[in-house]
Protein backbone atom coordinates (compact mmCIF):
# COMPACT_ATOMS: atom_id res chain seq x y z
CA UNK A 1 0.00 0.00 0.00
CA UNK A 2 1.61 3.20 -1.23
CA UNK A 3 1.28 6.28 0.98
CA UNK A 4 1.74 9.62 -0.77
CA UNK A 5 1.78 12.98 0.99
CA UNK A 6 0.97 16.19 -0.85
CA UNK A 7 4.04 18.44 -0.74
CA UNK A 8 1.94 21.58 -0.40
CA UNK A 9 -0.10 20.79 2.68
CA UNK A 10 -0.29 21.66 6.33
CA UNK A 11 0.35 24.89 8.22
CA UNK A 12 0.69 27.92 5.96
CA UNK A 13 2.92 30.93 6.57
CA UNK A 14 0.17 32.93 8.28
CA UNK A 15 -0.63 30.15 10.73
CA UNK A 16 3.02 29.43 11.54
CA UNK A 17 3.57 33.15 12.10
CA UNK A 18 0.58 33.37 14.48
CA UNK A 19 1.76 30.32 16.41
CA UNK A 20 5.28 31.73 16.74
CA UNK A 21 3.88 35.04 18.02
CA UNK A 22 1.61 33.33 20.56
CA UNK A 23 4.38 31.07 21.84
CA UNK A 24 6.75 34.05 22.16
CA UNK A 25 4.09 35.93 24.13
CA UNK A 26 3.68 32.97 26.49
CA UNK A 27 7.30 33.38 27.57
CA UNK A 28 6.70 36.97 28.70
CA UNK A 29 5.21 38.44 31.86
CA UNK A 30 1.49 38.46 32.65
CA UNK A 31 -1.53 36.64 31.33
CA UNK A 32 -1.82 35.82 27.64
CA UNK A 33 -5.10 35.26 25.82
CA UNK A 34 -6.15 34.75 22.25
CA UNK A 35 -9.39 36.37 21.17
CA UNK A 36 -11.16 33.24 20.00
CA UNK A 37 -9.22 30.10 19.10
CA UNK A 38 -5.92 31.13 17.52
CA UNK A 39 -6.43 28.61 14.71
CA UNK A 40 -9.13 26.05 13.98
CA UNK A 41 -7.24 23.03 15.27
CA UNK A 42 -8.28 21.52 18.63
CA UNK A 43 -4.92 19.81 19.21
CA UNK A 44 -2.94 23.01 18.73
CA UNK A 45 -5.34 25.03 20.89
CA UNK A 46 -4.96 22.47 23.69
CA UNK A 47 -1.16 22.63 23.37
CA UNK A 48 -1.20 26.44 23.64
CA UNK A 49 -3.41 26.19 26.73
CA UNK A 50 -0.74 24.04 28.35
CA UNK A 51 1.78 26.79 27.59
CA UNK A 52 -0.39 29.38 29.31
CA UNK A 53 -2.08 30.85 26.24
CA UNK A 54 -5.78 30.87 27.10
CA UNK A 55 -8.77 31.27 24.80
CA UNK A 56 -11.16 34.14 25.55
CA UNK A 57 -14.31 34.47 23.49
CA UNK A 58 -14.82 38.11 24.42
CA UNK A 59 -12.71 41.08 25.48
CA UNK A 60 -15.01 41.33 28.49
CA UNK A 61 -13.54 38.03 29.71
CA UNK A 62 -10.00 39.48 29.81
CA UNK A 63 -8.97 41.62 32.74
CA UNK A 64 -5.28 42.21 32.10
CA UNK A 65 -2.22 41.18 30.13
CA UNK A 66 -1.65 40.47 26.45
CA UNK A 67 -4.18 39.60 23.75
CA UNK A 68 -3.06 37.85 20.57
CA UNK A 69 -5.23 38.64 17.56
CA UNK A 70 -5.59 35.45 15.57
CA UNK A 71 -4.66 34.99 11.92
CA UNK A 72 -8.28 35.50 10.80
CA UNK A 73 -8.10 39.18 11.83
CA UNK A 74 -10.72 41.33 13.58
CA UNK A 75 -12.78 44.49 13.12
CA UNK A 76 -11.01 47.84 13.66
CA UNK A 77 -13.22 48.51 16.69
CA UNK A 78 -11.64 45.54 18.50
CA UNK A 79 -8.26 47.26 18.66
CA UNK A 80 -9.93 50.40 20.03
CA UNK A 81 -11.62 48.40 22.77
CA UNK A 82 -8.38 46.64 23.72
CA UNK A 83 -6.62 50.00 23.98
CA UNK A 84 -9.41 51.48 26.08
CA UNK A 85 -9.18 48.55 28.48
CA UNK A 86 -5.42 48.91 28.83
CA UNK A 87 -4.62 45.56 27.24
CA UNK A 88 -1.57 44.89 25.08
CA UNK A 89 -2.44 43.69 21.58
CA UNK A 90 -0.24 41.46 19.44
CA UNK A 91 -1.58 41.48 15.90
CA UNK A 92 -1.06 38.05 14.36
CA UNK A 93 -3.46 38.70 11.48
CA UNK A 94 -2.23 36.86 8.39
CA UNK A 95 -0.68 39.30 5.89
CA UNK A 96 -2.96 37.89 3.17
CA UNK A 97 -6.00 38.64 5.33
CA UNK A 98 -4.66 42.14 5.97
CA UNK A 99 -4.52 42.64 2.21
CA UNK A 100 -8.17 41.60 1.91
CA UNK A 101 -9.18 43.95 4.73
CA UNK A 102 -7.33 46.89 3.17
CA UNK A 103 -8.72 46.12 -0.28
CA UNK A 104 -12.28 46.09 1.07
CA UNK A 105 -11.71 49.41 2.85
CA UNK A 106 -10.17 50.99 -0.26
CA UNK A 107 -13.11 49.93 -2.44
CA UNK A 108 -15.53 51.33 0.14
CA UNK A 109 -13.73 54.68 0.19
CA UNK A 110 -14.07 54.80 -3.62
CA UNK A 111 -17.83 54.60 -3.18
CA UNK A 112 -18.24 50.94 -4.19
CA UNK A 113 -20.79 48.57 -2.83
CA UNK A 114 -18.42 45.89 -1.55
CA UNK A 115 -19.15 42.23 -2.19
CA UNK A 116 -17.20 39.80 0.00
CA UNK A 117 -17.09 36.32 -1.52
CA UNK A 118 -16.93 33.92 1.39
CA UNK A 119 -18.60 32.16 4.28
CA UNK A 120 -21.11 34.32 6.14
CA UNK A 121 -20.24 34.45 9.84
CA UNK A 122 -16.66 33.22 9.44
CA UNK A 123 -14.28 35.33 11.59
CA UNK A 124 -12.15 36.34 8.60
CA UNK A 125 -15.19 37.39 6.59
CA UNK A 126 -16.63 39.35 9.51
CA UNK A 127 -13.33 41.22 9.86
CA UNK A 128 -13.16 42.06 6.14
CA UNK A 129 -16.78 43.19 6.21
CA UNK A 130 -16.13 45.40 9.25
CA UNK A 131 -13.21 47.16 7.54
CA UNK A 132 -15.42 48.04 4.57
CA UNK A 133 -18.20 49.30 6.83
CA UNK A 134 -15.71 51.28 8.91
CA UNK A 135 -14.60 52.99 5.69
CA UNK A 136 -18.18 54.09 5.04
CA UNK A 137 -19.19 51.44 2.54
CA UNK A 138 -22.14 49.10 2.11
CA UNK A 139 -21.41 45.38 2.08
CA UNK A 140 -22.91 42.08 0.93
CA UNK A 141 -21.45 38.66 1.77
CA UNK A 142 -22.13 36.04 -0.90
CA UNK A 143 -21.20 32.37 -1.21
CA UNK A 144 -21.24 32.36 -5.02
CA UNK A 145 -22.87 33.95 -8.05
CA UNK A 146 -26.34 32.72 -7.12
CA UNK A 147 -26.23 34.82 -3.93
CA UNK A 148 -25.53 38.17 -5.60
CA UNK A 149 -28.29 40.61 -4.53
CA UNK A 150 -30.72 41.98 -7.09
CA UNK A 151 -30.65 45.61 -8.06
CA UNK A 152 -26.94 46.32 -7.61
CA UNK A 153 -25.61 49.21 -9.64
CA UNK A 154 -22.06 50.32 -10.34
CA UNK A 155 -19.72 50.99 -8.72
CA UNK A 156 -19.34 47.52 -7.24
CA UNK A 157 -16.13 46.10 -5.80
CA UNK A 158 -15.35 42.46 -5.06
CA UNK A 159 -12.94 40.94 -2.53
CA UNK A 160 -12.57 37.31 -1.51
CA UNK A 161 -12.07 35.35 1.69
CA UNK A 162 -8.48 34.15 1.35
CA UNK A 163 -9.33 30.43 1.45
CA UNK A 164 -12.12 30.45 -1.16
CA UNK A 165 -11.82 28.56 -4.47
CA UNK A 166 -11.27 30.83 -7.46
CA UNK A 167 -14.31 29.27 -9.15
CA UNK A 168 -16.57 31.03 -6.63
CA UNK A 169 -14.99 34.40 -7.37
CA UNK A 170 -15.44 33.79 -11.10
CA UNK A 171 -19.11 32.88 -10.62
CA UNK A 172 -19.76 36.15 -8.76
CA UNK A 173 -18.01 38.25 -11.41
CA UNK A 174 -19.95 36.44 -14.15
CA UNK A 175 -23.27 37.04 -12.36
CA UNK A 176 -22.53 40.77 -12.07
CA UNK A 177 -21.54 41.06 -15.72
CA UNK A 178 -24.75 39.31 -16.78
CA UNK A 179 -26.58 42.18 -15.08
CA UNK A 180 -24.52 44.78 -16.85
CA UNK A 181 -22.29 45.61 -13.88
CA UNK A 182 -18.53 45.60 -14.43
CA UNK A 183 -17.01 45.20 -10.96
CA UNK A 184 -13.65 46.24 -9.59
CA UNK A 185 -12.15 42.93 -8.56
CA UNK A 186 -9.49 42.44 -5.91
CA UNK A 187 -8.47 38.80 -6.06
CA UNK A 188 -7.42 38.33 -2.45
CA UNK A 189 -7.30 34.52 -2.52
CA UNK A 190 -4.12 33.23 -0.91
CA UNK A 191 -1.85 31.54 -3.45
CA UNK A 192 -0.88 28.92 -0.86
CA UNK A 193 -4.54 27.96 -0.59
CA UNK A 194 -4.87 27.68 -4.35
CA UNK A 195 -1.78 25.44 -4.52
CA UNK A 196 -3.06 23.19 -1.72
CA UNK A 197 -6.46 22.79 -3.34
CA UNK A 198 -5.08 22.13 -6.81
CA UNK A 199 -2.54 19.61 -5.55
CA UNK A 200 -5.09 17.83 -3.34
CA UNK A 201 -7.47 17.53 -6.28
CA UNK A 202 -4.76 16.00 -8.46
CA UNK A 203 -3.59 13.60 -5.75
CA UNK A 204 -7.19 12.47 -5.13
CA UNK A 205 -7.51 11.39 -8.78
CA UNK A 206 -4.83 8.69 -8.31
CA UNK A 207 -5.64 7.66 -4.73
CA UNK A 208 -7.99 4.88 -3.63
CA UNK A 209 -8.41 6.65 -0.28
CA UNK A 210 -7.63 10.22 0.87
CA UNK A 211 -6.84 11.36 4.40
CA UNK A 212 -7.53 15.07 4.86
CA UNK A 213 -6.09 16.17 8.21
CA UNK A 214 -7.28 19.17 10.18
CA UNK A 215 -9.89 20.56 12.55
CA UNK A 216 -13.49 19.84 11.65
CA UNK A 217 -14.16 23.49 12.49
CA UNK A 218 -11.58 24.58 9.91
CA UNK A 219 -13.18 26.01 6.78
CA UNK A 220 -10.14 25.50 4.58
CA UNK A 221 -9.69 21.87 5.70
CA UNK A 222 -13.38 21.16 5.12
CA UNK A 223 -13.05 22.65 1.64
CA UNK A 224 -10.05 20.41 0.94
CA UNK A 225 -12.12 17.39 1.98
CA UNK A 226 -14.93 18.48 -0.34
CA UNK A 227 -12.51 18.87 -3.25
CA UNK A 228 -10.97 15.46 -2.62
CA UNK A 229 -14.40 13.84 -2.28
CA UNK A 230 -15.25 14.95 -5.81
CA UNK A 231 -12.36 12.82 -7.10
CA UNK A 232 -12.08 10.08 -4.50
CA UNK A 233 -15.17 8.52 -2.88
CA UNK A 234 -13.16 7.21 0.07
CA UNK A 235 -12.14 10.61 1.45
CA UNK A 236 -11.84 10.91 5.22
CA UNK A 237 -11.65 14.21 7.11
CA UNK A 238 -9.78 13.39 10.33
CA UNK A 239 -8.25 15.39 13.15
CA UNK A 240 -5.72 12.89 14.48
CA UNK A 241 -3.95 9.60 13.84
CA UNK A 242 -6.18 7.90 16.40
CA UNK A 243 -9.11 8.18 13.98
CA UNK A 244 -7.44 6.04 11.29
CA UNK A 245 -9.08 2.62 11.36
CA UNK A 246 -7.99 -0.50 9.41
CA UNK A 247 -11.42 -0.61 7.72
CA UNK A 248 -10.69 2.73 6.04
CA UNK A 249 -7.79 1.11 4.18
CA UNK A 250 -9.33 -2.24 3.26
CA UNK A 251 -8.53 -3.03 -0.36
CA UNK A 252 -6.60 0.22 -0.81
CA UNK A 253 -3.45 0.30 -2.94
CA UNK A 254 -2.74 4.05 -2.86
CA UNK A 255 -3.43 6.35 0.12
CA UNK A 256 -3.16 10.10 -0.37
CA UNK A 257 -2.53 12.50 2.52
CA UNK A 258 -3.18 16.23 2.55
CA UNK A 259 -3.86 18.71 5.35
CA UNK A 260 -5.43 22.08 5.98
CA UNK A 261 -3.55 25.33 6.48
CA UNK A 262 -4.00 25.10 10.26
CA UNK A 263 -2.53 21.61 10.59
CA UNK A 264 1.04 21.35 11.97
CA UNK A 265 3.58 18.97 10.45
CA UNK A 266 3.60 16.83 13.61
CA UNK A 267 -0.05 15.87 13.08
CA UNK A 268 0.58 14.96 9.44
CA UNK A 269 3.57 12.81 10.44
CA UNK A 270 1.49 11.06 13.12
CA UNK A 271 -1.16 10.09 10.56
CA UNK A 272 1.46 8.88 8.09
CA UNK A 273 3.05 6.82 10.87
CA UNK A 274 -0.28 5.27 11.79
CA UNK A 275 -0.89 4.24 8.17
CA UNK A 276 2.60 2.75 8.03
CA UNK A 277 1.73 0.67 11.10
CA UNK A 278 -1.23 -0.66 9.12
CA UNK A 279 0.95 -1.77 6.22
CA UNK A 280 1.58 1.41 4.27
CA UNK A 281 4.88 2.33 2.63
CA UNK A 282 5.51 6.07 2.63
CA UNK A 283 6.93 7.53 -0.58
CA UNK A 284 9.52 10.03 0.55
CA UNK A 285 9.35 12.26 -2.53
CA UNK A 286 5.75 13.21 -1.88
CA UNK A 287 3.33 14.50 -4.49
CA UNK A 288 3.25 17.81 -6.35
CA UNK A 289 1.59 19.04 -9.54
CA UNK A 290 4.83 18.24 -11.37
CA UNK A 291 4.32 14.58 -10.42
CA UNK A 292 1.56 14.41 -13.04
CA UNK A 293 3.58 15.93 -15.88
Amino acid sequence: MRVIKAKNSGACYGVRRALDMAEAASKGVGEVHTLGELIHNPGVVAHLEQQGVHVAMSIDDIQSGTVVIRSHGVAPAVFDKLLQKGLTAIDATCPHVLRAQRSAAALAREGCHVIVVGEEGHPEVEGIKAHALDAGGTVSVVADGSDVPEGLQAPVGVVVQTTQPEAKLCSVVAALRERGVEPQVKNTICTATQMRQSEARSLATIADAMMVIGGRNSSNTTRLAEICSEQCARTYHIESAEEVEPSMLAGVEVVGITAGASTPTSQIDDVAGRIEELGGILEEDGFSEESCS
